[in-house]
């Protein structure tokens, strides 16, 4: 099982959804993650049943990030983009509102970058962060994820375009790291 002395990574269950629910249609969010409609609960009932199939095959693989104390579920990490000829894989994470700036984020990314280099035996795990979002770029950087380029006007907001930076770690300098 992903997990620390604080958190655990688990698989979607069907008790997720209305959780899943809240959060895929909170229209604040729909930038980030590259939606702009509403999902049914039928929908996400399908997706749920979906992930049980193997990361191999889905190319995706969402884990939700539990508190391990209060049991209490409190964001998502989406690996997506699996792309096994070239090593690399795109990572998602959320963490709802009232639980940032407690350093959840960071002990998630932990155990993904621990699963992604170490399991699955990737090459480089990579991110795409709006310019805007400071607090997410200064994690990636902290955390020795290289900062290697800049998609112009890539989302449209609700008045104009917003920029991504792309932040890419590999496995060796992960292992650099971790030795430390």
């Amino acid at each position: 099982m992903l997990e620390n002395e604080n958190i655990r990574l688990r698989a979607v269950e069907p008790e997720d959804l209305e959780l899943l629910y809240r959060w895929e249609n909170n229209p604040e969010l729909w930038m980030v993650g590259n939606t702009r409609n509403p999902y049914s609960r039928y929908m996400l009932k399908r997706y749920i049943l979906d992930s049980e199939k193997d990361i191999y095959e889905n190319r995706q693989l969402r884990l939700m990030i539990t508190i391990k104390s209060s049991n209490e579920t409190i964001g998502t990490v989406d690996l997506f983009d699996f792309d096994i000829h070239n090593s690399r894989i795109a990572l998602g994470l959320f963490i709802e509102q009232k639980f940032q700036r407690n350093g959840f984020a960071r002990e998630a990314l932990h155990l993904v970058e621990e699963y992604v280099f170490e399991f699955l035996k990737i090459n480089q795990l990579y991110v795409q962060i709006a310019e805007e979002n400071i607090p997410s770029m200064r994690m990636f950087e902290e955390e020795n994820f290289e900062k290697n380029g800049m998609l112009k006007n890539w989302i449209k907001t609700t008045n104009d375009f917003q920029n991504i930076i792309v932040f890419q770690q590999f496995k060796n300098v992960y292992n650099k790291t971790k030795m430390k």
